[in-house]
């Protein structure tokens, strides 16, 4: 039967019969001295059997608490950076267009800032009579280093004869921020239940989901027999485009893939999936609020998370329970109660248009 840890109560009347048999006919009257000493002894027999209930939970990594977690994957994850264990925040970095008098030297490691972090130029520049163009990067790991071109910096201190606003030309990227403990307990366990097989599909998931930033991967010969494609996406680093990668991204997992692949495989991709939009009508939504609405969308697009991959079916049962699971929701209609096929072994689901009827 399975270990129960006692309760203090339970514990404490164990330590009293314990002195009790062991004295023959003592007793335990009021506050004696006895009492006092059978009960402070209880209690941490009792501290010592919590202490090692945590413990138990420590030593698998499937129970393990963030520092313990840590020790697991620093144990059985290497990166595609060389680091072990935990993916760490990484650094943006990109290209700023300065103007202002020529011949205006900005010094290397001069400092700018946007609302949200601080930033230092990596090169000494010096102004001309056009724009120049001068590398950044953030000093503070994490995505919200990333900016969009056309995106503007201040300097922290002026520069006479430099403009005090640098505009971004060339998107800053490469920022991630530190791998969450469920992203990384997934690839601990991935990493004791799937060993490496020097080639195996789940050997290529588990490359590409050691470069920062990849947060889910998939391995198919969807190109033919002979070919290896892996799918990925970026869920945090690219959140506003529904995890979808970028060029520079592809390129990271290509060429770390490329350094652990067995090199008898030629033909061999990385790609991301084909976005195929999934539109939901439902009717005689009650109760219909805002609150309600916006509580399904999170639903579905927790279902999607879970459940979407590359040419896998969206069945309209899973679209339902997501819908009839969301807290609040009494009852409603799916009007097209039907799944969705995708088009090809590439293409992933992706939550459209949510449409109302009453």
């Amino acid at each position: 039967m399975p270990w129960m840890t006692p309760t203090l109560r339970e514990v404490r009347e164990t330590v009293r019969g314990e002195i009790t048999t062991s004295l023959g006919k003592a007793t335990f009257v009021g506050n004696s001295v006895l009492r006092v000493i059978a009960d402070a002894t209880a209690a941490l027999c009792h501290l010592t059997l919590r202490y090692i209930d945590w413990l138990a939970l420590q030593l698998l990594p499937d129970t393990a608490e963030h520092e313990w977690l840590d020790r697991h994957a620093d144990i059985w994850l290497v990166n595609a950076d060389g680091t072990i264990g935990r993916k760490l925040a990484t650094v943006a970095s990109g290209i700023g267009s300065v103007t202002g008098t020529a011949g205006v030297i900005i010094p290397m490691s001069t400092q700018l800032q946007s609302d949200i972090t601080i930033y230092e130029t990596t090169e000494q520049a010096v102004t001309g009579t056009s724009p120049v163009e001068v590398p950044i990067k953030a000093i503070i790991p994490g995505t919200a280093g990333n900016l969009a071109a056309g995106s503007a910096l201040n300097f922290v201190s002026d520069i006479p004869g430099v403009d005090g606003e640098v505009i971004v030309s060339d998107d800053f990227t490469g920022g991630t921020d530190s791998e969450t403990d469920a992203q990384l307990r997934a690839r601990v366990l991935r990493r004791i239940q799937q060993p490496p097989m020097g080639g195996a599909a789940y050997d290529y998931e588990a490359w590409a989901l050691a470069v920062p930033g990849c947060t889910r991967a998939w391995c198919t010969n969807e190109m033919g027999i002979g070919t290896v494609t892996v799918r990925v996406l970026f869920d945090d680093l690219r959140a506003d485009d529904d995890g979808w990668p970028t060029a520079d991204d592809l390129a990271a997992v290509t060429a770390y893939i490329d350094k652990m692949r067995p090199v008898s495989v030629e033909d061999f991709w990385v790609l991301a999936p084909i976005k195929q939009f999934i539109d939901v009508t439902i009717d005689n939504l009650v109760p219909d609020t805002e609150a309600i609405r916006a509580a399904i969308e999170q639903s579905l697009d927790d279902m999607l998370f879970e459940l979407a991959a590359p040419g896998q079916t969206i069945f309209a049962a899973w679209k339902t329970y997501a819908i009839m699971n969301t807290l609040g929701v009494q009852s409603c209609h799916l009007t097209v109660n039907v799944d969705d096929v995708m088009q090809s072994p590439g293409h992933m689901a992706v939550l459209g248009t949510i449409s109302y009827g009453y």
